[in-house]
């Protein structure tokens, strides 16, 4: 591995093996030796997902600090598991024991059932107006204290953290921006917006892209040389299957979420040697990501594409081996050189 992505000039982040089907013996050996390709590749981080039936971010995020150099875990922060001044208190304690960054993917839902089985029915955009201020609480306890807040749904006087955060350790902060809500609340904290992107093209053709204080992408990429031979990796990879397909329709059905519905809109569209935007795996239930695939060339100009309106932060799938970290490694060298100033 060389640590290429870490010399592109954009900030690539992985994404951490959830434990659905994984069994207790094999799952955490897994997740260190993603973050061990992670980081030898030169990602920043390495994305860490919550939901009812994921084990806890924060135990992985632990995991993962004391087994690399570098690698910044970004955490999945969900406002109906944690009260701000326990995730506050978490990211303190982690950064004096570790003197590590971390970085919050602030999730304003999830799975309906999920949410509902917590007794949480909050509407979606109310959602993301509650965690405007669950967020604003945490950033304010570890930028210093003591912190009064009388809110619509935070109350706390005095409080002050410790141990005391250094400021060099403040998390950078992600919002989904794959909705107006979420979009206006990134805004409205200064985060950085993430989307399940569309075909850049569509981006170009309006002129803009959403506006926030900064722009990522969630997406995966499976590249070679040879366009057929990245094409008969990733058909290998993710083959169509009619389990995942009723799965993915049940999803559908249980789910509010607008970037999920806009996903499958988008998978109508079929992919081809001159479009590497792909659905399959989305639409089979195997990833919750747009995939691009083809040659190095062709992907690093789709890359580039986003990096020209606007995206400069990529959050990865789940990374199969450290050599297709190290293809994509070669993309984004390529991506990072079409749009040097």
């Amino acid at each position: 591995m060389t640590g290429r992505l870490r010399e592109t000039d954009l900030k690539v982040f992985a994404t951490c093996p959830p434990s659905y089907n994984a069994t207790p013996r094999t799952y955490l050996r897994d997740v260190l030796d993603v973050a061990s390709w992670s980081e030898a590749a030169g990602c920043e981080g390495i994305l860490i997902y919550t939901d009812n039936g994921l084990v806890d971010p924060w135990l992985i995020a632990q995991e993962m600090i004391t087994h690399t150099q570098r690698l910044c875990p970004l955490v999945a922060v969900q406002p109906a598991y944690m009260h701000p001044y326990a995730v506050a208190k978490i990211v303190a304690s982690l950064a004096f024991l570790h003197g590590r960054r971390i970085y919050l993917n602030m999730v304003a839902g999830g799975f309906k059932n999920d949410l509902e089985a917590l007794n949480d029915h909050t509407p979606h955009d109310e959602r993301y107006t509650r965690l405007v201020e669950y967020t604003t609480v945490i950033m304010n306890l570890l930028r210093g204290g003591p912190v009064t807040v009388d809110g619509r749904y935070y109350r706390i006087t005095n409080v002050k953290i410790t141990p005391a955060l250094p400021p060099a350790l403040l998390p950078g902060v992600f919002v989904s921006g794959s909705s107006d809500a979420g979009l206006a609340a990134a805004r409205q904290l200064g985060a950085l917006a993430v989307s399940y992107p569309k075909p850049v093209a569509e981006y170009e053709a309006s002129g803009t892209a959403p506006e926030a204080a900064a722009l990522g992408i969630r997406i995966g990429i499976i590249a070679r040389e040879d366009a057929d031979e990245a094409w008969t990796v990733a058909r290998k990879r993710f083959p169509e299957d009619r389990t995942g397909q009723l799965t993915h329709q049940l999803a559908m059905k249980v789910s509010d979420s607008k970037w999920h519905k806009q996903l499958s809109r988008l998978g109508e569209t079929p992919a081809s040697s001159e479009q590497p935007y792909w659905m399959v795996p989305f639409e089979n239930y195997k990833t919750f990501c747009p995939y691009l695939v083809g040659s190095y060339d062709r992907v690093a100009d789709e890359v580039a594409r986003y990096v020209g309106v606007g995206y400069r932060t990529i959050i990865l799938d789940v990374p199969a081996s450290p050599e297709e970290l190290d293809h994509i490694g070669i993309v984004c060298e390529r991506a990072a050189a079409r749009v040097a100033p």
